[in-house]
């Protein structure tokens, strides 16, 4: 398991915890795949699966960790495919926390 996937979220308020765009750049190199919003408030991925039985099991295993990380993406989910999109609004941005939850979909895959 990554070093960020290891960590588990902390409760972020306010702008003091918002990641400046260096460290997002540099946080980025650990999660293949995942990419900034154009606003630069949020990482995104799409995942692909066979079917949709896969991707529910997918978006149910997300729901798991975010609920036990106290944070949580907004998915969109279609047959074959679920596009995750993590931001922290109390923040009005990108935090670690988002990171971490992204790593953390990374090791369920990985498994």
């Amino acid at each position: 398991m990554s070093d960020l996937a290891s960590q588990h979220c902390q409760p972020r308020k306010g702008a003091e915890h918002a990641l400046d765009r260096a460290r997002i750049d540099e946080l980025l190199k650990q999660l293949p795949g995942w990419t900034v919003t154009a606003d630069g408030k949020a990482i995104v991925k799409d995942f692909k699966f066979a079917d949709f039985h896969r991707t529910l099991g997918f978006i149910n295993a997300i729901g798991f960790m975010a609920n036990h990380e106290d944070h949580h993406p907004d998915i969109v989910a279609g047959y074959g495919h679920c596009h995750l999109l993590w931001s922290t609004h109390d923040v009005g941005g990108l935090s670690l926390n988002d990171f971490i939850c992204a790593a953390r979909v990374e090791a369920l895959l990985a498994r």
